[in-house]
């Protein structure tokens, strides 16, 4: 953690104050087979520690985007870390997304952390109503204390899952979801994996969540506490990514983006340490669907912000057909239509289920569940629609470019200057620049963020169908078909 003078804590405030934070924690992190020095420095993970900065840089240079006045301590804090007090509120969230996405062309990895703190707000408060217990206000002091430091706060909801017909507790390995192996008067001890996590290593602290709907043999599994990264017993196994490697071959036109990434890593806890005043769920079964399905409902609609980096996915697009010398062809602008047609229709739905917000009992704004899982629906399909659109337009040159180090031979440069050009008054190092962009979103590693996390992130797209189907109310439709029909039909069947 970041310090100031003596042993205090010293607040972050811009991207650079963030990237001096994660320095010197000692994290257990395998990469290719090799425990990571310092993570910081390591050219394939840098970039991904660069996009969670620009959330940073972002609330110095526009506070009217990215902060908010805090309920709990009435100071100016990151977005990142507000409850939504108001429709507006998550209206605002969403315009943030959708601004950091065009700002990095990837995934800036906040988001869990935002929608797991408003999940929780209410979901602990219900507990609390029905079984006394302390967790409301254990979270807003926890909460009290990541805005006062500016502290990065993953969420870790996704279990490793096993057999997935058995339940947590029917597992022939108990570790396979994350479960309390131990308490005593002093807190408890977590063991199991969480997969698929984005931005763990990036964070400050982790919030782990159940996974799924409990039942009574799974009480040891109903847990949600939070712990510092660098916390005694965790082991982080770093995640693959399509044509990673390239940021370790030196230079910035073969990467795609040279700048930002995403990040995804398997967090491992072997006996984890977490102290009573950071555990928020310990047994309360019951609750473990209400969270789940509320944390889902606000995540769902977090997925605007795959519409910033579409922006930036159709202005690639359009870039390069403006260099190939055939913007003003008819086909040309009508597939920049289309893929501007299904962005924005992305972005309609969850900025409407934000602008649909109810209050809850806790105080915090949920948005609506409906739209917000017609908004993560379209996620799964629309990204690779206009993914495919701007592979069309790019031509066949996206996949098939020369490397950098051929670009810069002393033999070839002067050849592949000449060839590769597409209109005479633009340089071919910026057409290719471009391409590689283009691969990079679609195809190499920032396509894990547009593509393969708006497939399954926050749910597969069954999961959407299945709350679509609960949600259609067919009783209510069809009384109003038959009303404007004449159709009379019993009481009963009027709802």
């Amino acid at each position: 953690m970041p310090r100031g003078n003596g042993d205090s804590p010293r607040r972050i405030v811009s991207g650079e104050d963030y990237i001096d934070s994660l320095r010197g924690r000692n994290l257990r992190v395998f990469l290719f087979g090799e425990l990571v020095d310092e993570p910081v420095d390591h050219p394939l993970i840098r970039p991904s520690i660069n996009a969670v900065a620009e959330t940073y840089d972002l609330a110095m240079r526009e506070p009217e985007v990215a902060t908010a006045e805090s309920e709990l301590t009435g100071d100016r804090v990151n977005r990142f870390l507000h409850i939504a007090q108001s429709p507006e509120d998550l209206v605002a969230q969403n315009m943030m997304q959708r601004k950091l996405g065009q700002n990095t062309g990837t995934c800036f990895q906040r988001c869990v952390g935002m929608d797991a703190f408003n999940s929780l707000h209410s979901v602990t408060y219900e507990i609390d109503e029905k079984h006394g217990t302390p967790y409301h206000e254990r979270l807003k002091a926890f909460l009290t204390t990541m805005q006062q430091q500016n502290y990065v706060v993953g969420g870790a909801m996704t279990d490793v899952k096993g057999d997935r017909s058995k339940a947590p507790h029917e597992q022939d390995d108990p570790d396979l979801f994350v479960h309390i192996t131990k308490r005593n008067d002093d807190g408890i001890w977590l063991r199991g994996a969480k997969a698929h996590q984005t931005g763990c290593i990036n964070s400050h602290w982790i919030i782990a969540m159940p996974t799924m709907r409990l039942g009574p043999k799974d009480a040891d599994y109903a847990v949600v506490a939070a712990f510092p990264v660098d916390a005694p017993g965790i082991t982080y196994v770093y995640g693959r990514q399509s044509c990673d490697t390239r940021s370790m071959e030196g230079g910035s036109i073969d990467v795609g983006n040279a700048s930002f990434s995403g990040q995804e890593a398997m967090v491992i806890l072997d006996d984890v340490f977490v102290p009573w005043s950071h555990v928020f769920m310990d047994g309360e079964y019951e609750f473990a669907s209400m969270l789940v399905e509320r944390f889902t409902c606000y995540h769902r609609r977090s997925y605007v912000c795959k519409t910033g980096v579409g922006d930036v996915l159709i202005g690639a697009a359009a870039q390069a057909a403006e260099y190939n010398g055939v913007e003003k062809a008819s086909h040309i602008k009508d597939k920049l239509v289309q893929m501007t047609h299904l962005n924005e229709t992305m972005y309609a739905a969850g900025i409407a289920s934000s602008h649909q917000a109810k209050a809850l009992k806790s105080g915090v704004y949920l948005n609506d569940d409906m739209l917000a899982n017609v908004c993560k629906h379209h996620v799964t399909k629309m990204p690779f629609e206009i993914g495919r659109l701007a592979q069309d337009l790019a031509g066949g040159l996206v996949s098939t470019a020369p490397s950098e180090k051929e670009l810069e031979h002393p033999e070839l440069k002067a050849l592949l200057e000449k060839y590769l050009k597409g209109r005479a008054d633009v340089p071919t190092e910026a057409r290719i620049r471009v391409l590689r962009l283009i691969e990079n979103m679609t195809m190499g590693r920032n396509a894990v963020g547009y593509l393969t996390e708006s497939m399954h992130g926050a749910g597969s797209p069954q999961a959407q169908r299945i709350q679509i189907g609960r949600q259609m109310n067919l009783g209510f439709k069809k009384a109003l078909a038959r009303k404007l029909a004449g159709v009379k039909s019993p009481d009963k069947d009027e709802e």
